[in-house]
Formats: C-alpha cells, structure tokens, sequence
C-alpha cells in the first residue's frame, strides 16, 4: 500500500526526475497542478491528488518519449509575453530574440512605422514587436491558415490590436503595402540535416523546418521580394542557421541591399543577418 509521502509534491517531483530533466519535471508538474513552479518549491510536503498524479504521469511519459514541453503545456514564453503554442506552430526559441532586438534598434519609438513578419507561426516576432513599438501597424503572415489562428488567438489574449494577419507565402501575402522593416525567421534547415529528426524537432512542422538541398530556398525568395515591399531605408532582417550567415550576406548584397552585417547569439553564432533597401518609392525611415 502507498504511504502518504509516496503522494507528496517532493515524491512525486522525485520519481519523474529520474525519467526527464530535472526543470522539464518541475514544468509539467506546475501545470498538471495549475500552479507556479515557484509554489511546487515551497509546498513539498503538498499531497497531489490522485487525478493530477494521473495527469502528471502521462505528461512525464510523453516527454519521455521526446515530445516538447512547450506542446505539452500548450504554452512557451518569449520576450515578455505569454504564447500559446500547438504542433502546427515553432516553438519560439530564445536566440530569436535577437531579431527582435536587432528590430527594435532601427525602429523608432516616436512615430508610426509599418512593420511585416513573414511566416509568424505563433505570432512571436511580430507580437513582440508591436508590443514594444504601440505606434506601429503590424502585418503578420503565414502560409499556414492553422498557424495564422494561434498567432490570432495569442494577439487577443495579449491585448495587441495594432496587429492584422495575412495567410500567403513569404511577399506574397504582402500584396501591393510596403513597409519600414520586415522581419522573419524561415525555415532554414536543409532536407538531409540530421539535426530535423533530433531532440524537439522532431515534432514540429516540418514546412516551418525545412527549406531545399542546401536550406536556403525561403531565405532565396525573401531576398529576391522583399525590395518590392521596403520603403527606401527600410530593413530586412532575417534569421538563420550558424553556418549560412556568409550566404545570406552575400544573397542580400546580390539583391542591392547596403549596410548588410550578420549578428551573433549568446553562443557566439552567426544568427541574424541585416540590410537595408537603397531604394523604394515609399517614404524613407529614418
């Protein structure tokens, strides 16, 4: 028979620890609680009902099995928001932020600006956006109409209004509007990247993945587009994997783009590549 501490938080905690990481265990537990993680640290001595434990083991037995946390919560925090997040969306992931950093220091605070962000998936890059910058209109886009209602669902949860959606892939969903920055983090990987059947990637859309021999195909028609679509001064900036950072350099200085650099994550790799239009029949940004 069970004794009583069998069923404590700290017991409970202690069992699903030798299964998963230790944090990944700490997560799931707070949601199978509907509590915070810092109320799982404090209440060890807690008894967790039978219907939770329930709930808690069959979310340790799926991450087990490689499933993401973030799927299994339902939820994924990026920059200051909250997100809602389904196997029809990426997960944002922190190296992200550095596009919405590098954003945020070419647009200003002071006036109304447009902005565009081409395949949003959850909506992270063009919410985080529009919620540091309330002056500016955002157009967020997505070839997935799936994708395009959980970015729909987390800008009304959050309060963001200044944001629209547009279902149509990359420029093209665009149509005739240009815009002072557009923004986007494609799929980069190449289709015999090892890395796609790894560690959480194995659960997420392969569409948002995934992009041609060498990885670049999106990242080929954004470039080749985008000038259409910039006001004179306006900037591009787009997201990519470690080792693509001299191509993409070298696809935007092709395409006319100036001041083309390429930024580095928190692990010092090339992460986010930059450059701004020289011409355009809209307004310049400056």
């Amino acid at each position: 028979m069970e004794t009583p501490a069998e069923g404590r938080v700290d017991a409970v905690l202690r069992d699903a620890r030798a299964r998963v990481d230790a944090i990944d265990a700490e997560y799931l537990l707070a949601h199978a609680l509907g509590r915070s993680r810092t109320w799982i640290h404090t209440h060890g001595d807690a008894v967790v009902d039978p219907a939770a434990r329930a709930r808690y083991a069959e979310l340790i037995r799926r991450r087990a099995d490689g499933e993401p946390v973030a799927y299994l919560t339902g939820s994924r925090g990026f920059w200051t928001l909250g997100l809602q997040v389904t196997p029809d969306t990426l997960i944002p992931r922190a190296e992200t932020e550095l596009l919405v950093e590098l954003a945020l220091a070419r647009l200003p605070g002071d006036r109304a600006i447009r902005i565009a962000d081409l395949g949003t998936g959850s909506g992270a890059i063009a919410l985080a956006l529009a919620s540091e910058r309330p002056r500016a209109t955002v157009l967020a886009t997505d070839a997935s109409d799936t994708a395009l209602a959980v970015a729909r669902r987390n800008a009304a949860a959050l309060g963001i209004e200044s944001i629209t959606f547009a279902q149509g892939d990359w420029c093209q969903a665009l149509g005739a509007a240009t815009f002072d920055l557009i923004a986007s983090n494609p799929p980069y990987l190449a289709d015999a990247d090892p890395h796609r059947w790894a560690g959480d990637l194995r659960f997420e859309p392969v569409a948002a993945l995934v992009s041609g021999s060498d990885g670049l195909d999106a990242l080929r028609t954004i470039v080749r587009d985008a000038p259409a679509h910039l006001a004179a001064g306006g900037w591009l900036l787009l997201e990519h994997g470690w080792e693509q950072g001299e191509s993409v350099r070298r696809l935007l200085i092709d395409a006319g783009f100036v001041d083309v650099a390429t930024e580095q994550d928190l692990e010092h790799r090339d992460r986010v590549t930059v450059g701004r239009a020289c011409r355009s029949s809209a307004p310049a940004l400056t």
